[in-house]
């Protein structure tokens, strides 16, 4: 490359820069724009749904081409003018696990090919962030509903006559059956284990109780039964709470089905957490299960603690005297507030490294403690960050210093002579763009 074409090449640089960044400007604005919109509680929902499909076009790269269309429970949104294209990107709108709308996102003519069709990775990202966001407003909103009929009847309940638990099974039937199923199983296993004669007998007539007695076999109890029916039928869970209003007291079974909804809610990261899926997909079930759970009573539990080990063991370290100190300081909270200071890469595994765990856990000790000790209330953490290990070995990989790993197995006159070389080279290295861009 000749002088003369050296500054040519560092203003298209530029130039792809700029652009690129605002691009993802256009992408923020219409989020935060997503976000004011819905924000509006008491707004209808109509008018949300046609606000939010008037605010996506501008977020995208050719805003002037660009068509939405949601449907939420059958009813279309569109934006005006619109006409379906070959060229779409489309999410699904999700509440309580059940798809109940669609957000599609469609160009009236071909664009050149970019990461899917004619869109850029994070368009997609943005039409699923929004899809998600939606889902979520319309579950808040008929949390909100619930909880006002919740109270409704609770003050219409004279005396003891009914126990509060009702309601709340009332409520969970008409929302999710099969999550009220589930529970009203749990239920007849917790009564069974505490020797209720009753749930015992229950569970005989779903054909799935078998006593060692009753077998004219003794051999065959080992053995599986063949299934008799549905697993648990819905008069079957009326009656098994028939049974519990007549042997638990009302603050028991309220506490038990406080207890299952919670846990309920953690399934889905308990299945992300013991599997070995990426930083990013970990940090998105945290996320999702925070704006669960926010402004929700805390509850005890064990499946709680174990995924907050878990999360200890996925994020800092696996060494035992590490995690028997760690799970007395650490909770769901402090991990879903750590992931808005680590930087990783789309496909990272790794963890923070030694030093990044030794810090935070001694932070985390800190701010604990100071709420015991005056001593400690004027001690300042500063702001930190996070580099997960594998970015370190990604940044070495990406400027060529796999050999340098090697340097702890060369002779010590060697080690010092290359010294000088091995910092020059590191000072001269380039980041690779993802990490740029987290950092």
């Amino acid at each position: 490359m000749t002088e003369e074409e050296k500054p040519l090449g560092d203003f298209w640089a530029l130039d792809k820069l700029v652009e690129s960044l605002q691009e993802r400007a256009k992408e923020l604005n219409c989020l935060y724009q997503i976000e004011e919109i819905l924000r509006r509680p008491d707004e209808p929902l109509s008018e949300i749904c046609i606000r939010i499909v008037n605010a996506i076009p501008p977020g995208l790269q050719y805003s002037d081409i660009c068509q939405v269309k949601l449907v939420l429970d059958g009813i279309p949104y569109t934006t005006p003018g619109f006409a379906e294209t070959e060229w779409v990107q489309s999410a699904d709108i999700v509440v309580q696990d059940m798809v109940i709308g669609r957000l599609s996102v469609y160009y009236t003519k071909e664009m050149p090919v970019l990461d899917n069709g004619p869109f850029l990775r994070d368009e997609i990202k943005l039409i699923q962030t929004i899809a998600e966001r939606v889902g979520l407003r319309i579950m808040h909103q008929q949390m909100r509903q619930l909880v006002k009929e919740w109270e409704s009847a609770r003050d219409r309940q004279t005396g003891s006559e009914r126990g509060e638990w009702r309601v709340v099974l009332k409520m969970l039937k008409q929302t999710d059956l099969n999550l009220f199923l589930n529970i009203s199983r749990k239920m007849l296993n917790y009564m069974c284990w505490s020797g209720v004669e009753e749930a015992e007998q229950l569970l005989k007539s779903l054909g799935e109780y078998r006593n060692p007695e009753d077998e004219e076999n003794p051999e065959d109890w080992n053995r599986p039964h063949q299934r008799r029916g549905p697993a648990m039928p819905v008069d079957f869970s009326h009656e098994a709470f028939d049974i519990a209003g007549r042997h638990l007291s009302d603050e028991e079974i309220l506490r038990l089905i406080q207890k299952w909804l919670q846990e309920d809610k953690l399934a889905f990261l308990v299945q992300v957490v013991n599997r070995n899926l990426t930083l990013s997909e970990v940090c998105d079930a945290i996320r999702r299960y925070h704006q669960f759970a926010q402004d929700e009573p805390e509850i005890s539990s064990p499946q709680k603690r174990g995924i907050e080990v878990s999360l200890i063991r996925r994020f800092f370290s696996e060494q035992l005297n590490y995690i028997n100190i760690a799970k007395h300081y650490m909770e769901m909270d402090d991990f879903y507030h750590l992931l808005e200071k680590v930087i990783y890469t789309a496909e990272s595994h790794g963890r923070l490294g030694g030093k990044s765990a030794g810090l935070y856990l001694a932070a985390q000790i800190l701010k604990k403690k100071a709420k015991e000790l005056d001593l400690l209330q004027n001690v300042k953490i500063p702001r930190t960050w996070h580099i997960s290990s594998d970015v370190l070995l990604h940044f070495m990989h990406y400027n060529n210093f796999d050999e340098v790993v090697e340097q702890k197995y060369k002779e010590i006159n060697q080690v010092r002579l290359e010294y000088p070389h091995v910092v020059q080279a590191f000072k001269s290295a380039r980041f690779p763009p993802d990490i740029i861009k987290g950092l």
